[in-house]
């Protein structure tokens, strides 16, 4: 038989250094759904017409931070999600960003379907002349 003697300090500074992509370890559901509530937040901050470097001062972030955090970024802190959520709906919960009840959201919906409709060109109305 044969004993090997592990120095574990080695072993220990080997694990600590290694880094864990929070994206790796998820199932493509769940990616999708912090995707979502990326994109939910994000919505909310231009419905309410916040800056993305307003909203990150006021949450104690960094503006790169709030980016990812909009762009679903699954290795962000929960306490970070809620704090930028406060900076731009205060009074505002993860539910009601996810049910999109807000008025500000309402309002940014309804002014998506109102948009103008240009008249077509010639060319287009020819090609659609059948």
């Amino acid at each position: 038989m044969m004993f090997v003697k592990s120095n574990s300090s080695q072993v220990i500074l080997y694990f600590s250094n290694m880094k864990i992509r929070q994206s790796g370890m998820l199932s493509p559901l769940q990616q999708e759904e912090c995707a979502r509530l990326g994109l939910l937040v994000a919505r909310l901050r231009l419905a309410r017409q916040v800056k993305q470097s307003d909203a990150a001062l006021r949450a104690g972030l960094s503006r790169n931070t709030a980016y990812r955090l909009e762009k679903g970024d699954p290795g962000l802190a929960m306490g970070q999600v809620l704090r930028y959520l406060e900076a731009i709906s205060p009074g505002s919960t993860l539910l009601d960003v996810l049910s999109e009840t807000d008025p500000a959201l309402l309002a940014l919906a309804a002014r998506e379907k109102t948009q103008r409709v240009r008249d077509l060109s010639a060319a287009e109305r020819e090609a659609l002349d059948f």
